[in-house]
């Protein structure tokens, strides 16, 4: 059986009940913001300040 890759890497986290996390799209190298609290969270794409989103380049993705 083929072992299926997993696409999305973290690359940040921070806290512990609630906190914040940095995920990486290791086919688009796009980053994620995942801020959660207890039972709660919420993810969104990370901006530049110029508003583009925050690409790692896939060289630098293990």
């Amino acid at each position: 059986m083929v072992k299926k890759q997993e696409r999305f890497k973290k690359v940040y986290s921070q806290g512990g009940l609630s906190g914040h996390e940095i995920w990486v799209d290791k086919e688009t190298g796009v980053n994620y913001l995942f801020t959660f609290s207890g039972y709660a969270g919420g993810l969104s794409v990370l901006l530049n300040k110029d508003g583009t989103p925050v690409v790692t380049p896939l060289t630098d993705i293990d």
